[in-house]
């Protein structure tokens, strides 16, 4: 038989039996396989289509990538708001580059600004959403992850109450002088403009506009006042003169200091060591229309002005905002002590009375550096003093999340110490196994 003949028939070969399996057993493997068969898993069921397109938004938002440009977006900011505080101010650089999500520019004197670059509240979100999604995308709450657990959860709280701090803070001074008390607190950059009625000298009703308001320069109506105002000008700094008899200028306002005075408007004050002093001039217009005259209202003014209307006494007086509280602190004594035989300044420290009518609190307490006086959600610091050592600065600061950096830092740092121990036994524990 040739080649091709052998081959024709190795094809036509039948095809080999699979081995016969031990007796006893082809029932339980004829079984087995039944059974698998009967629990093969079926097709999972398709994705939906919302699943689908979050995907690559959540992949975004956890990628590494994003981390570090977030994180140069955040040096860069923190050196250019840095650099700007000379020309701005700190509030203002505060505002513009930390305190906003975007940074804008327009030309000198130009009416529009365009973004330019991301502001703080916009790279923090970004930073805290990244590191959130990163969280949960890499990282199993399981027994050699805690330490990871608690560093990340540390993080996320420290951003969450930098943001709370920002938002919800307030910060504002008590100035006393020896023997004076008083219940409320003043802002050092915003003003208001306040409305007293004075007929019942036991009795001081007030009204207080915020300087929002007077900056829309409209008619402002309270149902506590017997008329209305309207804000003719406003002068966010300002600068206010006497007026010259001689003068052709004409006056600031026509009732009160205003006939003796000038009033113009300055260039905003941006620098820590100085503030804008703004100034108002009011019509006081009665519900039906007829008006009262204007006035000139302005922190130059020591005085408020004085007007009466329907058989009541009311002041008009532009200040620093005001916020007041259930209890009153006196200053009982302010002491400055030195180094001997020198100027240089050793302590500074206020003796004060606190007192609260509504619980009959009354004790004294001892202000000095880096020992505040804590109570009722608000930390008074000492901050400054009057020059002839007879009156106090308290800096007064509201922080409902002031333990929450404090807190964060606890977590971050039990965090490292529980990865780093959890490590370190199980590498021991080998060393002995081995």
């Amino acid at each position: 038989m040739n080649q091709q003949a052998r081959l024709s028939a190795a094809h036509d070969l039948p095809a080999p039996r699979p081995a016969a399996a031990p007796r006893g057993k082809s029932s339980k493997a004829k079984g087995a396989l039944e059974e698998k068969a009967a629990v093969a898993p079926a097709d999972p069921p398709p994705s939906s289509g919302v699943t689908d397109a979050l995907k690559p938004a959540f992949r975004f938002f956890a990628s590494l990538r994003l981390t570090v440009v977030c994180l140069s977006l955040g040096m860069i900011l923190v050196f250019w708001g840095t650099l700007a505080q000379v020309d701005l101010g700190l509030y203002k650089a505060q505002n513009e580059f930390f305190r906003s999500f975007f940074i804008f520019w327009g030309p000198k004197g130009a009416a529009w600004k365009i973004p330019v670059f991301p502001g703080g509240y916009l790279v923090g979100g970004v930073l805290l959403v990244n590191l959130v999604a990163a969280h949960f995308k890499r990282f199993r709450l399981t027994r050699d992850k805690v330490g990871i657990w608690l560093t990340h959860v540390g993080l996320i709280l420290l951003l969450l109450g930098q943001l709370m701090t920002d938002m919800l803070s307030r910060e504002s001074v008590l100035h006393l002088r020896e023997g004076q008390s008083k219940n409320y607190t003043e802002s050092t950059r915003e003003t208001e403009l306040a409305i007293l009625d004075t007929t019942d000298p036991t009795l001081e009703n007030v009204v207080a506009i915020p300087e929002g308001l007077l900056l829309q320069r409209k008619e402002i109506h309270r149902p506590e006042l017997p008329f209305f105002l309207r804000i003719k000008q406003f002068f966010p700094n300002s600068v206010v003169e006497n007026r010259p008899q001689n003068s052709s200028e004409p006056p600031a306002a026509n009732q009160g200091f205003g006939p003796q005075t000038l009033v113009r408007g300055a260039p905003r004050v941006t620098d820590m060591d100085h503030r804008d002093v703004p100034s108002a001039i009011i019509e006081v217009v009665t519900a039906e229309g007829t008006s009262l005259g204007t006035w000139l209202v302005s922190e130059f003014l020591d005085q408020p002005q004085g007007f009466s209307w329907n058989n009541r006494n009311y002041n008009l007086a532009l200040r620093l905002r005001r916020d007041y509280k259930p209890y009153s602190i006196q200053l009982l004594k302010f002491s400055h002590d030195v180094y001997p035989g020198t100027d240089t300044p050793k302590n500074f420290s206020s003796r004060v009375a606190l007192k609260r009518p509504d619980t009959g609190e009354n004790r004294e307490v001892n202000i000095y550096m880096n020992n505040p006086l804590r109570y009722a959600g608000e930390t008074y610091y000492q901050a400054d003093w009057d020059k002839d050592d007879h009156g106090t600065i308290l800096q007064v600061v509201h922080n409902p999340s002031w333990l929450t950096p404090y807190f964060s830092c606890v977590l971050v740092g039990l965090g490292l110490v529980v990865q780093f121990g959890t490590h370190l036994l199980g590498f021991t524990f080998k060393r002995r196994a081995a």
